[in-house]
């Protein structure tokens, strides 16, 4: 640990929680502070006074009794692929996960249990030496535990099984009290119905178990097409979205390729449409309901074919190496010859745009229904998403979003009015994602578990429910709103009285 402390943090009470912890306590000062607080995207950059490299719950738990001490906000860092809010870091508590990566399959009853800082990677080749697969992501260096706080939308299994949050079967979580809990339906369905969704707003997750689905393999991969067939390739997109049986899934994106060496020369410096394609079903079903994507034309290259389920990265074929990046997504309740209209004009071959790509990708299915074990995940009444991501220095950045957010405005008449928790982009606020009466019973179970909202870093914050009580027992509030939304950012500047409820929680 940095002999330069942060002045607000007393050097003895630093180094009582050094003897505690079982990783690593850095400071700004430190050599190891930047490789703990460093994200995939590169334009995520925090200010946190303290961090906690956290390889056991009782250094979570340590960290967390310290962060309340002190009046510090918290927050958590696994692989960082999503956009930090603006100005949520600034004096926190971070807390990195990366060392904790145990995982176990349990075939007998086809559920695995991953530690807080598990990959995607670390847990679809375990499950499949016994044939089962998880609800994971597109990119096998995703964390789970954060993608699935958030809903996780599987382009693989999604639409057969729906999110990811649903099939959670049990949590352990750092409440703001320090007590490590072990939440199930049964033992605290509020908690349990609050964190699958969510996200990081209501403690920190040092384990979940979930469910696994017997598939081992599926028929996908992806198709290649030249820029000029953009038009075709989309309207022949909403043809075969209309028609997908729940085991399908098809998404589409447009992607601007730079002329960097590391692409591959086909793509290099080139406009290309990719197809995406996963079904669960035989191989012949699949080309029937994918012929319209083949019959516009011979694609640059082709790779779909009967795969093992390890190799669903392959399909989306997303990045493994860390970038600068900012995103913009919109749900939509229906894609129809006006909104293709608008994306080919706003983002297509021929308008300049400096959008690095453009995924359309289809919803619906079983992530449309509500599930046996209801959770705070929303996005059920979108049948498509529209995403799109800026990758650059920031006059690039900055160009490209700027196009992304006429898009958006473009798409206003067809869209749910609120956004997917794990795509929203880095200003987006909760209440652009929740409705107003989850929003609302999301802020009564934050009252009753973090009254002192000390889990507000990193994060689209939640505020607490003040009840009258406890808005006359604590200081005011330091409220920060954003022009666009109805919501506000409320960070207590005084922790609220010990006998306030929700401070001192047991079961």
């Amino acid at each position: 640990m940095s002999q330069e402390s942060t002045p607000a943090l007393p050097q003895r009470a630093l180094e009582a929680l050094t003897a505690q912890i079982a990783g690593t306590v850095c400071t700004p000062g430190d050599a190891d502070y930047a490789r703990e607080v460093s994200a995939f995207n590169l334009r995520s950059r925090t200010r946190s006074a303290l961090v906690v490299a956290a390889t056991t719950s009782d250094d979570v738990q340590a960290a967390i009794r310290f962060a309340t001490a002190h009046g510090l906000g918290v927050g958590v860092l696994s692989t960082g692929h999503h956009p930090y809010p603006p100005n949520t870091s600034d004096g926190s508590l971070l807390i990195t996960t990366r060392a904790m990566r145990a995982v176990h399959i349990d075939p007998a009853t086809a559920t695995a249990r991953v530690e807080a800082g598990a990959l995607w990677g670390d847990v679809v080749g375990p499950a499949q030496r016994y044939g089962l697969a998880p609800l994971n992501g597109s990119s096998a260096g995703v964390g789970v535990v954060g993608y699935t706080l958030g809903g996780g939308l599987s382009p693989v299994l999604g639409r057969a099984y729906g999110w990811a949050a649903d099939h959670v079967r049990a949590i352990a979580v750092v409440t703001a009290d320090g007590a490590l809990r072990h939440v199930t339906e049964q033992s605290d369905p509020a908690l349990f119905w609050v964190l699958r969704g969510g996200g990081s707003n209501f403690g920190v997750v040092t384990a979940l178990e979930f469910s696994l689905f017997p598939v081992n393999t599926f028929y996908g991969g992806g198709i290649f097409h030249p820029a000029e067939r953009a038009e075709s390739v989309l309207h022949a997109y909403r043809q075969v979205a209309a028609q997908a049986p729940d085991e399908l899934t098809v998404s589409v994106a447009l992607l601007n390729f730079p002329p960097l060496p590391q692409i591959p020369e086909l793509l290099r410096g080139r406009f290309v449409v990719h197809v995406r394609v996963a079904y669960l079903g035989a191989d012949t079903e699949a080309e029937e309901l994918i012929a319209p994507l083949r019959a516009v034309g011979t694609p640059l290259a082709d790779t779909i074919g009967r795969r093992g389920y390890d190799t669903f990265a392959e399909v989306h074929q997303d990045p493994t190496e860390p970038a600068p990046y900012e995103d913009r997504s919109v749900l939509l309740t229906e894609l129809t010859p006006g909104g293709v209209a608008a994306v080919l004009d706003r983002v297509g071959p021929a308008s300049a745009s400096a959008v690095t790509v453009l995924e359309i990708r289809h919803l619906a299915g079983a992530l449309g229904r509500e599930p046996r074990l209801p959770s705070a995940t929303g996005a059920r009444d979108a049948a498509f998403m529209v995403w799109g991501a800026v990758v650059g220095p920031p006059d690039v950045v900055d160009a490209g979003i700027d196009r992304m957010n006429s898009l958006l405005k473009d798409l206003t008449p067809w869209s749910t009015s609120r956004l997917y928790q794990n795509f929203t982009s880095r200003e987006a606020v909760a209440a652009d994602v929740f409705d107003p009466p989850v929003l609302a019973r999301l802020r009564r179970i934050k009252q009753q578990y973090d009254l002192g909202n000390v889990f507000r870093a990193h994060n689209r914050n939640i505020p607490p429910a003040l009840s009258p009580h406890a808005r006359a027992s604590t200081a005011p509030a330091q409220v920060t709103s954003r022009p666009s939304s109805d919501s506000v950012l409320v960070t207590t500047t005084q922790q609220p009285d010990s006998g306030s409820a929700g401070t001192s929680i047991t079961r």
